[in-house]
């Protein structure tokens, strides 16, 4: 999580930016190379993921982009706060990359990243480690997997808005709701395969819709 969040800021720095003019996708391409390569390394001292309610995951997901995107185009036309940056401040893969074979590259990677790639980084960090340290800080693993406790339930939301930016608001209310899957199924694959599905549909809803500051 930290090497990720790490290239995050690296990538979308001004610094980076001024020095780096592709510093975004080369970032993005670098963390998801590192992170991947970082899971499958560590893959024996992670939480064996059960994908019990995998369906229901599914269901949630599906709600989850009914809830994401159009809390935060109503923030973002309703509430000064929650504007976005203007478009020419956004990454814009069909203005920022020039050639039509790396920018099909980029964006295949975009879309496989948060696919498959940040659902399991961040349900093994927010749903499994830091939700169980919060319950047991002596030793998470002594806390069940989905335990319920009013702290954890309330802290992982507000870790989670912390890192996704102008998007506070609207993660807390999709942790909140990933948060009562966990403790209903008791089971990691299901958070995972919710947050690929919101994940996917808000790719798709990106790319239909060129609204780069989705993503």
């Amino acid at each position: 999580m930290l090497v990720f969040l790490v290239f995050t800021w690296l990538g979308t720095s001004e610094m980076a930016k001024r020095f780096v003019p592709s510093a975004y996708p080369l970032s993005y391409v670098v963390k998801s190379v590192a992170v991947a390569a970082l899971l499958v390394a560590l893959r024996r001292h992670y939480t064996k993921v059960r994908w019990d309610y995998w369906w229901l995951g599914v269901i949630v997901g599906v709600i989850g982009i009914f809830q994401w995107v159009p809390m935060q185009l109503w923030l973002q036309n309703h509430v000064e706060f929650f504007k976005p940056p203007s478009p020419d401040d956004v990454f814009n893969p069909y203005r920022d990359i020039a050639s039509p074979n790396l920018r099909v590259a980029f964006i295949g990677v975009r879309v496989v990243g948060a696919v498959l790639l940040v659902p399991v980084m961040e349900e093994l960090f927010w749903r499994d480690f830091l939700w169980r340290q919060i319950l047991a800080p002596n030793d998470f693993k002594l806390a069940s997997v989905g335990e319920w406790g009013w702290a954890p339930f309330l802290i992982v939301p507000a870790g989670f808005a912390f890192v996704h930016g102008n998007w506070w608001l609207t993660s807390v209310v999709w942790a909140l709701m990933i948060g009562g899957l966990l403790v209903y199924t008791k089971s990691l694959g299901a958070c995972i395969i919710a947050h690929a599905v919101t994940n996917l549909l808000l790719a798709a809803y990106v790319l239909r819709t060129q609204d780069w500051a989705f993503w």
